[in-house]
């Protein structure tokens, strides 16, 4: 396990020169580039970071939901310098141990016969390299995937994304057909329970497959438990569901276990809570906390076959690079030998869980909490009996004011919170300890004050 968290004195002049250099040369993803204020980070330790001010916040975010296993964990860090000092890199054609262990630990932990790796930088080319392989193996072009979802920014990617940072990319013509994935609190489908949302939305892929054409969809693609979009647990059956449909039409079922994955829900992956395996699985973040970048398809027998005599039409320079596939290794090992996940799985269970089904209660501003170990969403509303959200869809400016003054309550109170459209997402690091949980979940709750002030 990390170290305690510690932080240096503060340096304001090397933050603001930190903070100079950023604003003259680094083009910012996802931003205006003059109307945003990057904090400038002094370091990071376990389940904190702090800046040159001297401030220092519990990461409630997991930065983008990657690092799993906390900042700094010293077990991979020493794994990066000893495999530096052995070797940097080395081209994907060749067979080194790196590589070769940290696909066979991966394999060993996903699900049913997904036991042959393609390496990636991350979770984006990953998504992009499972539906190459689907039409491959099909010969069949649409991909379907559902609104409410984030699959990554590169070509295919983004054009499968169901949120709005696909709008401006949107080409429709990448053979891509929406559906709505089932999500009770805000039905489309009119369900009272859990069993009506998911016998609908089921009847509803249905009858997408059935006016898209069965005999030219390649694939479907689903966030076995969607991240960005709101973390919504699927209900019983509904994955079980797709699993037969998809074997029924001859349709490949991609499971997107990027962000859901390597223990964020208590599991090594959210699949292993419903009992189904897909024909490929993506993964990314927590294969190694983002230590260095680095992601992956898991491939099964059936498509793996497909190209024993035919060459796979894709590749990466940095495919399997050793130091990102070394700190793989090392993040693998260290979240067993430290039970890693199973403390995601307590916690979740024991600690955030209950406190924020407490927390909902008190506060006017959360509609409803949802969420597995450490990996939560709380739904804020301006009323609870019409479930109205607290900004509008998509708001930016002034109409998404309660959200910023509820995130700004969060940093005030040295949390840094991740927040997205009407959502405060809940999701430590898998090392995080009850104390720290409870820590954050206290500056959560007073925090929410500034959302109650917007409710009505």
């Amino acid at each position: 396990m990390s170290v305690q968290p510690t932080h240096p004195s503060p340096d304001p002049a090397a933050g603001a020169a930190v903070k100079a250099a950023d604003r003259a040369h680094v083009f910012h993803s996802w931003s205006a580039q003059g109307l945003i204020d990057p904090l400038a980070v002094a370091g990071a330790d376990g389940s904190y970071f702090w800046d040159y001010d001297g401030n220092r916040y519990l990461d409630f975010s997991c930065q983008l939901v990657n690092t799993n296993i906390g900042h700094q964990h010293p077990k991979v860090v020493a794994a990066i310098q000893e495999q530096a000092a052995k070797m940097c890199t080395i081209a994907p054609g060749f067979a080194v141990d790196a590589r070769s262990e940290a696909a066979r630990l991966v394999a060993e932990r996903t699900p049913g016969d997904l036991d042959k790796i393609f390496f990636t930088n991350g979770g984006a080319e990953a998504v992009e390299n499972a539906v190459r392989m689907a039409r491959l193996h099909t010969g069949r072009s649409k991909v379907l995937s559902a609104y409410r979802s984030y699959h990554g920014a590169t070509a295919a990617a983004i054009n499968l994304t169901g949120d709005p940072r696909r709008w401006p990319s949107d080409t429709a013509s990448a053979g891509v057909v929406h559906f709505w994935a089932p999500f009770l609190y805000r039905s489309p489908f009119h369900a009272e329970n859990e069993a009506q949302e998911c016998e609908r939305a089921l009847r509803h892929l249905e009858d997408t497959i059935a006016y898209e054409g069965p005999a030219g969809i390649a694939a479907i693609i689903l966030e076995t438990i969607p991240g960005t979009a709101g973390i919504m647990v699927p209900p019983p059956g509904y994955l079980a569901g797709v699993r037969e449909i998809c074997d029924r039409y001859g349709i490949v079922f991609i499971l997107d276990e990027v962000m859901a994955g390597f223990g964020r829900t208590g599991h090594w992956f959210a699949a292993d809570h419903f009992g189904v395996t897909p024909d490929l699985l993506t993964f990314a973040k927590g294969v190694n906390s983002g230590y260095v970048p680095l992601g992956g398809v898991a491939i099964s027998a059936e498509i793996a076959a497909t190209f024993d005599q035919r060459p796979y039409p894709g590749g990466l320079t940095y495919s399997g690079h050793p130091l990102a596939c070394a700190s793989a290794v090392a993040t693998i090992n260290a979240m067993a030998e430290e039970g890693i996940v199973e403390n995601a799985a307590a916690i979740g269970e024991n600690v955030i869980g209950p406190a924020l089904k407490e927390i909902a209660e008190r506060h006017p501003s959360v509609g409803e909490v949802r969420g597995l170990g450490v990996f939560w969403a709380l739904d804020l509303v301006k009323n609870k009996e019409t479930r109205e959200p607290l900004v509008p869809y998509n708001a930016s400016g002034p109409a998404n004011q309660p959200m910023a003054d509820f995130a700004a309550a969060c940093k005030r109170g040295g949390l840094w919170p991740f927040v997205n459209m009407n959502r405060t997402h809940v999701v430590p690091p898998c090392t995080v300890t009850e104390s720290e949980a409870k820590e954050g979940l206290a500056i959560l709750d007073e925090a929410l004050g500034a959302a109650d002030a917007h409710t009505v």
